[in-house]
């Protein structure tokens, strides 16, 4: 079977992490769309192989987490009857966690909004620190007991509680209750008041909507297949956290984290799945 070369890869690539859609991003390399949805799919295999290996005995000391909405298939209500309760098909939440400082993705998780995902995720956060942190969550109550199960008390954490007034009268679609304020709620150690925030979290969701065409509202970008969101994702992670320079830092979050010396190049990223591919041959 033909192959491309990793000029026509980072091609690819570049338009994909850009958040062009894939029909888009077809049009604009000449490459076929099951091509590019198999890149996707062996590529962000091996960016999460990749991450889960390197991304590890970080010194973070604070970090913020939240979970942004999407869908593979349909949406929940739209999902037909025989195919409503399985793995893949409706509402797919993505689990974040954000090194406050160095803006490092430290983990992710995609699954459901529950308890069980919240309990993997914490675990993977964890496993990746080597020291204390300071964390913030909202208000989900799910991350009680995750976070607890994975930290015990060698933490400290705390909830920022948004407080939500009516609807707005002429509600609008997308248009949430009116934020009137937040409430803290230390749950863990001694958390510094001032570094109590989800901001950055939330700043990173707008990020990923931008960034990634499946998670853009209103259009017909969204996934088809739970395995190419999960693949998307990673490629996305692994590309923000070690190519794409921080406006504000001046470099990537991987090498203000000092997991890497320089920024790194859609050819170094598609190197990661053609080692893979040579290891095969």
């Amino acid at each position: 079977m033909n192959r491309l070369d990793t000029k026509k890869r980072a091609a690819v690539v570049a338009a994909l992490v850009e958040g062009v859609s894939v029909r888009a991003a077809t049009r604009m390399t000449g490459v076929s769309k099951p091509t590019i949805l198999k890149l996707i799919a062996d590529l962000g295999a091996a960016c999460q192989k990749f991450h889960g290996e390197t991304v590890r005995g970080l010194q973070t000391r604070r970090i913020e987490c939240d979970e942004v909405w999407s869908f593979v298939f349909a949406k929940a209500k739209n999902v037909p009857a025989k195919k409503r309760g399985l793995p893949g098909y409706g509402d797919v939440w993505t689990w974040t966690a954000l090194d406050a400082e160095s803006k490092l993705i430290i983990s992710w998780a995609v699954g459901d909004r529950d308890a069980g995902t919240a309990f993997e995720f914490m675990q993977d956060v964890a496993g990746r620190l080597s020291r204390r942190v300071q964390m913030t969550t909202d208000g989900h109550t799910v991350y009680l007991e995750a976070i607890e199960g994975a930290f015990g008390a060698d933490i400290d954490y705390a909830m920022l509680v948004k407080l939500y007034g009516c609807l707005p009268e002429k509600e609008t679609r997308y248009s949430p209750a009116q934020c009137i304020g937040t409430r803290v709620e230390t749950i863990t150690g001694a958390p510094n008041p001032f570094h109590i925030s989800t901001s950055y979290v939330e700043r990173q969701n707008l990020s990923m909507r931008m960034g990634m065409r499946r998670f853009t509202r209103l259009t017909n970008g969204f996934s088809k297949k739970l395995a190419n969101h999960e693949a998307a994702i990673a490629l996305y992670f692994v590309h923000y956290n070690f190519a794409r320079v921080h406006q504000t830092l001046r470099v990537t979050p991987a090498m203000e984290a000092g997991i890497t010396d320089h920024v790194w190049t859609l050819q170094e990223i598609i190197s990661l799945l053609e080692s893979t591919e040579r290891a095969k041959s």
